[in-house]
């Protein structure tokens, strides 16, 4: 799997990553690591977290399979903090706050340290510097190899990267996450701008447009898929939407011409776009991963690439 630079920095991770915002709940720790033996050995390194995802349990398993299923050595592991569910307010990027998640993550993952370690959210209420100079500090003392941010809005990654450049000693942030699909372009309007002009890159979540980019849901929901749970019914039910229908006709369209999926359609637009260093898919079974591991060869042609963007181009998410 191609390996690319994330920002301008020594750090290198697979354009696709492995997300794990499943695993534990809708994803067995058996499945997890059915996962991830065949993401590494299909030469993919990044493997994503959050200490919020199904309450702990991504980290533990991800931990549990780092000493047992690969080799820690052989992974890039992401992390993020800053969310706090149960806390008196919704986010949190505190000196108190991130240097205890940190730590709790770390013991979750049983490692010394993590490879990139995530804002996840802005946190209005605490001073930029203040958060700056913690993620400074993990990477000083070996906790975090490097740092990045979440699901941040354009202004505020660019408040968080103007403070940080005007600090002495500064610790680049590399890298900010944002979903990113022919459903969903919103990130060109202004983050993929501000994080270049932050030398960082894009890591691009949700690259299947939540699942409907896979053209699944062309004829209904299967029974098997994640609309069809009602917990996470509402977050796919977003992009069944006549806009999405007309948008997954033209990447099936596009599969049709080139003789592959309408997966390999989909991640190969938002995994190549200028900018991204990843793009993570999540996927719940081994099968939806092997058929993700396939696309790695699939280039899309300019033409094809021209017209999606045509196609999906305008008002949008």
């Amino acid at each position: 799997m191609e390996q690319r630079q994330v920002g301008r920095s020594g750090l290198w991770v697979s354009r696709t990553a492995l997300g794990t915002m499943t695993w534990g709940k809708d994803t067995s720790e058996e499945e997890a690591g059915q996962q991830l033996t065949a993401f590494a050995d299909a030469g993919g390194t990044l493997v994503d977290t959050a200490d919020i995802y199904t309450g702990g349990q991504s980290e533990r398993i991800l931990g549990r399979l780092l000493r047992g299923s690969v080799r820690r050595e052989d992974m890039v592991v992401a992390t993020k903090s800053g969310h706090t569910p149960e806390g008196y307010r919704p986010v949190d990027a505190s000196r108190r706050h991130l240097m205890a998640s940190l730590e709790a993550s770390l013991r979750r993952l049983q490692t010394d340290y993590v490879d990139l370690w995530q804002l996840h959210v802005f946190d209005p209420r605490t001073p930029p510097e203040e958060t700056l100079e913690i993620m400074e500090a993990a990477v000083t003392s070996g906790k975090a190899r490097y740092v990045g941010t979440g699901s941040l809005e354009a202004w505020q990654f660019a408040t968080l990267s103007t403070w940080q450049r005007a600090r002495p000693g500064r610790v680049p942030l590399v890298s900010a996450g944002t979903e990113y699909s022919l459903l969903n372009r919103s990130a060109e309007r202004a983050l993929r701008p501000a994080v270049a002009a932050g030398d960082a890159h894009v890591i691009a979540w949700s690259p299947l447009g939540r699942g409907v980019l896979s053209a699944k849901y062309r004829n209904g929901v299967p029974a098997d898929s994640r609309a069809a749970f009602p917990h996470m019914a509402p977050y796919v039910e977003p992009y069944l939407d006549d806009r999405s229908r007309r948008v997954v006709e033209s990447v099936c369209t596009a599969a049709d011409g080139l003789g592959v999926s309408p997966t390999a359609v989909a991640l190969s637009w938002a995994r190549d776009q200028e900018g991204v260093a990843a793009a993570v898919v999540g996927p719940r079974t081994l099968p939806q991963l092997e058929e993700i591991l396939s696309v790695e060869s699939v280039e899309l042609p300019p033409e094809i690439r021209d017209a999606l963007d045509d196609a999906t181009a305008g008002p949008g998410r």
